[in-house]
């Protein structure tokens, strides 16, 4: 029986597999441009998994690949402080509870146009 996987997996996974009697582990290392392509592809599955879940678990998964985004971006947590701290006081959080229904206007507003049509929310609807 073979199980196709084809995404991004921690470091040890296949050392773990190939110890196991009876299972082999068939994997490659990727290019860079792979490897931030497989991690974007990694963040969606975590955030997903965290989605169904709100475990503990899956939220330091979530976490383990937004750290590893960082290092590899060479963003430190303080520069990443400094920008959710920069928003926040612009922007307000998220304690309010506050859902946003529509929003009417006369005339096309092309930043909302651009939200409005990201990729991730064509994939999500």
């Amino acid at each position: 029986m073979k199980y196709i996987y084809n995404k991004l997996v921690r470091d040890k996974i296949p050392y773990q597999i190939n110890k196991e009697n009876g299972r082999k582990a068939n994997y490659k290392i990727l290019s860079d441009e792979q490897y931030m392509k497989e991690l974007d592809n990694k963040l969606f599955e975590e955030a997903h998994e965290f989605i169904e879940e709100h475990s503990v678990e899956e939220l330091g998964d979530l976490m383990e690949v937004i750290m590893t985004i960082m290092e590899i971006k060479n963003i430190s947590m303080q520069e990443v402080e400094v920008s959710r701290k920069n928003k926040k006081d612009k922007k307000g959080g998220f304690k309010d509870k506050i859902y946003l229904i529509d929003v009417e206007q006369e005339q096309v507003d092309e930043r909302e146009e651009k939200e409005l049509n990201k990729e991730w929310r064509k994939n999500n609807k």
